[in-house]
């Protein structure tokens, strides 16, 4: 048996319109009467990461986040076989910025031969509310599908005729993680439990390495435990060292380098005749 239109309107009304399961029908359930949420999914890897980069207004060149298809560069569409006949038109491309991000956006509808070199000037314009003649499209632009979903045809969509898109992509960076460049994080110093926020911190995310940075803290320091990937050096008020010899004492090597002086029973530390401190017996003279 068919389903009946008011079962699939009902369900978009829940599915949408409150985010709920269909149960039951609209007599019997209302749709705030339904328990199940079911919000729409949301894809991570769909997630436009760089949305908040794209213009208001339409831009007139390409970009990393925006690419248009303008006069010349009209996407040429092909018929859906499996449709219809000039019903439904597919132009492969995904993710057309839709007109909430500006009302440029809204994709303009061209018909004209195939191979046209630019239908904005030699094709006819077909408006998305129609001719008056019940003959208006509807764009998918997560999809690029354009389907001329009112009852007639327009007249020059008369098979001869091919669809032609105008407007413009996003193809910047998706999913959650924040875009392959490099973005700077900057904050005030502070010092809160055991965390500490630096400032003008600048971090490649290609290869998650730190290419800048400007830590300055001021205040006094208290951690529980600091544990460094490296080393810390000399210049920067640490050792220079990965570990320590047990039972030696700690000299300078150099002006920029520590090491240890060893020694063993019944030996004293003393100054060589090159300033070197070493231990060995006190025999009143020199030491060579």
């Amino acid at each position: 048996m068919t389903i009946l239109d008011a079962q699939k309107v009902d369900y978009l009304w829940k599915k949408l319109g409150y985010a709920v399961a269909k149960t039951d029908t609209n007599a019997r359930k209302k749709a705030p009467n339904e328990a199940i949420v079911s919000p729409l999914l949301i894809r991570g890897d769909k997630i436009w990461n760089q949305a908040g980069s794209i213009p208001t207004v339409i831009p007139t060149s390409n970009s990393s986040i925006v690419t248009v298809y303008l006069g010349s560069s009209a996407v040429e569409t092909t018929e859906d076989g499996t449709a219809t006949a000039d019903r439904t038109w597919l132009t492969g491309l995904t993710d057309w910025i839709p007109p909430e991000f500006g009302s440029t956006y809204l994709v303009k509808v061209y018909a004209d031969t195939t191979g046209a070199a630019d239908p904005t000037s030699t094709g006819t314009q077909l408006f998305a509310t129609g001719s008056g003649n019940d003959d208006e499209w509807f764009f998918d632009y997560q999809a690029g599908v354009l389907h001329f979903i009112g009852t007639n045809l327009p007249s020059s969509v008369n098979g001869t005729n091919v669809i032609y898109i105008v407007g413009a992509r996003y193809t910047g960076d998706f999913g959650t993680s924040p875009a392959n460049t490099n973005f700077t994080a900057v904050t005030a110093n502070t010092i809160v439990a055991n965390t500490i926020s630096v400032g003008d911190v600048t971090i490649n995310k290609s290869n998650n390495t730190i290419v800048s940075s400007n830590v300055v803290v001021s205040n006094t320091l208290k951690a529980r435990e600091l544990i460094l990937e490296e080393v810390l050096g000399t210049q920067y008020g640490g050792t220079g060292l990965a570990s320590f010899t047990q039972n030696g004492v700690l000299i300078a090597a150099n002006s920029s380098a520590l090491t240890f002086a060893t020694g063993t029973s019944g030996k004293v530390m003393q100054i060589r005749s090159d300033g070197v401190p070493d231990f060995d017996d006190v025999d009143g003279g020199d030491i060579s």
